[in-house]
């Protein structure tokens, strides 16, 4: 019978919590910069190297997030609205591309995301405070300023996701036992 370990080693479990405390850090640090966060491109970087294993950093942040700030209905979303950005991570991995081409795809999906953001959390601020369809595309409508915004600087950080997994991967190349 083959067993499974969701974390491989004492070193994977410290980079994840790397990510995870960058995450956090990262929200908390460019708050004074409206809809701007580096989430998006840690995401990136994190699923490409680690798969289905970037979703611990992710929900560790969430839940570090909702910690701070409460566990309102304004948190909720955030449970769900990155898995399609980390699932098309997960698909960018598994196509075979040029690095150039890998560099925009993030740039799309990231800006995507952004763009997206208001629309995917609306069926939640729908449900929760009993908004009809009219005033739920109301309310799309009125963030869409924020998430061009949003858009903006996801894409622009979305850059860095693949010159930062090379990075990432050859700093654990020389990290292991086996390089030099």
């Amino acid at each position: 019978m083959r067993s499974y370990k969701i974390i491989r080693s004492t070193r994977e479990l410290t980079i994840l919590s790397m990510f995870a405390a960058l995450m956090f850090l990262s929200t908390a640090l460019i708050k004074l910069i409206p809809n701007a966060h580096l989430l998006g491109l840690l995401l990136g970087v994190c699923t490409l190297k680690y798969r289905g294993r970037a979703l611990i950093p992710l929900y560790v942040h969430i839940l570090l997030d909702g910690a701070l700030h409460g566990f309102s209905v304004a948190w909720l979303p955030y449970l769900y609205i990155w898995l399609p950005l980390w699932l098309s991570f997960m698909v960018v991995g598994k196509i075979e591309i040029t690095k150039t081409l890998q560099v925009l795809l993030c740039i799309v999906l990231c800006g995507l995301h952004g763009l997206l953001f208001g629309t995917m959390y609306a069926p939640a601020q729908a449900l929760m405070f009993g908004l009809n369809f009219e005033a739920t595309i109301a309310w799309i409508i009125a963030g869409l300023p924020f998430d061009i915004i949003h858009a903006a600087h996801n894409a622009a950080a979305a850059a860095l996701v693949i010159p930062l997994l090379s990075l990432l991967e050859k700093l654990d190349y020389y990290g292991s036992s086996g390089a030099g």
